[in-house]
């Protein structure tokens, strides 16, 4: 592989991880403005209105390319469909649980809840497996820890957290590992185009579900133009495409410290729009689990 796909990988992955990590202020904003109703947007209306849109994106993008390659496209079979569904409800819970947590927690800390994935993802590993985790993974995982306890402030015990959003915040990234674990081992012979609709369509099933039992007030059918397709874009199209994209040319390794980027542009972004305090000791924090997905990665290419 030539350093200019390298390159190219990084940048499309890059970009991927940028557009994630805006995600959650934009959630934010929603949920600070009110609908044609007269109520605020409420995280149904939000997530609903994100998965719609991303699903007829998502829907033209496969009709293009079916277009575009004929006969060409591998087609999913009944069982592809339905393990990516099944696959997908795991994607719809992330939403879920990641966009209450916002609701109750600053983003700046909901991101690095969000994170945790790293060791998470070591468990599920070990558990798959059966295999007892790398020194380095082991460290790792400490390094994660102790920058999570300097990100959320823990040490200090300045920022007073409410309770729910760390657990939605925790609930979230237990269901993100999930989904990253499966999206690489389902159907991986079908595209990618194909493959964001199912688990799209699965994760949806679980979205309709909590918007019927949650929404108590009139739906707020503004949501739909005034953040649905903005949310859609930068949470449901553009990352996946770019990071597929992306990530057969730069390698898991290189792929996943690029992806890193999400958590300081969601800090970023979280500190400049949302005038979210964030003192120097998380700063510390954020960049220990930086080193720590380096590290573990780093360690994967090796091998």
């Amino acid at each position: 592989m030539t350093n200019n796909n390298i390159l190219k990988g990084v940048f499309l992955v890059g970009l991927g991880a940028t557009s994630y990590g805006m995600l959650a202020t934009f959630v934010k904003l929603a949920y600070s403005h009110t609908g044609i109703t007269g109520n605020p947007f409420t995280p149904a209306e939000v997530i609903s209105a994100q998965f719609i849109i991303g699903i007829i994106a998502i829907l033209v993008i496969n009709a293009f390319q079916k277009a575009k390659k004929g006969t060409d496209v591998i087609k999913a079979s009944a069982n592809n469909i339905k393990q990516l569904m099944i696959a997908g409800t795991s994607t719809g819970l992330t939403s879920i649980f990641y966009y209450l947590a916002v609701k109750y927690i600053p983003v700046s800390i909901g991101i690095v809840l969000l994170m945790q994935t790293v060791w998470m993802g070591v468990l599920l590993e070990m558990f798959l497996e059966k295999k007892m985790p790398s020194k380095i993974k082991i460290a790792a995982v400490f390094v994660v820890l102790f920058g999570t306890a300097l990100a959320t402030n823990l040490i200090q015990n300045k920022i007073d957290l409410d309770w729910r959003g760390i657990v939605l915040g925790l609930l979230a990234a237990a269901s993100f590992t999930t989904t990253m674990f499966t999206a690489n081992r389902v159907a991986i012979d079908i595209s990618s185009a194909q493959r964001s609709l199912y688990m799209l369509l699965g994760g949806a099933v679980i979205v309709f579900v909590f918007a019927i039992f949650t929404q108590t007030t009139a739906f707020n059918y503004d949501i739909f133009y005034k953040w649905g397709i903005l949310l859609a874009l930068f949470g449901t199209v553009i990352p996946p495409m770019l990071m597929n994209a992306g990530f057969p040319l730069t390698g898991i390794g290189l792929g996943s410290i690029v992806s890193a980027l999400e958590l300081p542009v969601s800090v970023m972004m979280a500190y400049f729009i949302l005038n979210e305090t964030v003192i120097l000791t998380q700063w510390i924090g954020i960049i220990l689990i930086i080193l720590a997905i380096v590290i573990m990665n780093i360690q994967f290419q090796k091998k």
